[in-house]
């Protein structure tokens, strides 16, 4: 289950009543300002505008490809690690306006992470250091640290131990030949 928090409305949807959720302007600013780094090719000015208006942790090396969307109610409950890449128009959540509810969860991304392109992250989702998700991949439950994930609904490829023993040096160098 995803680690969110529930807070129920009365009366019209949640999302009519989302500035009593997020002040506007905050709306607002975190638009532009996730607007312009969708597009920059700079990927230490994606991070820096990230971190300074954004208030979002994220850790060096890590790339933001063309057109990553980030929440844009609640950018600061997002944290990515180090040396991590997120893939061309990748979504990550962290809240979501239902009828009779909306619900905010952190999104913990690790280090060294691969994220493919096109994916959606939902709120309330920890993803290991080392994890691998395969593009299109909707990511709705936690992801173990060096587990390969994809689909719609996401299913575990290969485990950890699945994958080092696929990439084990004397393994690829006899699939290569490069004996």
């Amino acid at each position: 289950m995803r680690k969110t928090t529930r807070f129920p409305v009365e009366g019209a949807n949640s999302l009519w009543h989302v500035y009593k959720t997020v002040p506007f302007w905050k709306v607002i600013r975190n638009f532009l300002v996730i607007q312009l780094a969708r597009y920059t090719p700079f990927l230490s000015l994606k991070n820096w505008l990230y971190r300074t208006f954004l208030h979002m942790k994220v850790g060096p090396q890590t790339s933001f490809a063309l057109m990553v969307m980030l929440d844009i109610m609640f950018p600061e409950k997002i944290q990515v690690g180090r040396n991590t890449v997120i893939g061309y128009n990748t979504t990550i959540l962290a809240h979501e306006y239902l009828i009779k509810e909306y619900r905010l969860g952190e999104v913990i991304i690790g280090d060294e992470v691969m994220i493919g392109a096109n994916s959606t992250i939902l709120p309330g989702i920890t993803i290991g250091n080392g994890a691998v998700i395969a593009a299109g991949t909707v990511v709705h439950k936690d992801v173990s640290a060096g587990s390969f994930v994809g689909g719609n609904p996401m299913q575990v490829i290969y485990t950890k131990e699945q994958m080092e023993q696929r990439f084990q040096p004397e393994c690829f160098s006899k699939s290569h030949n490069l004996d």
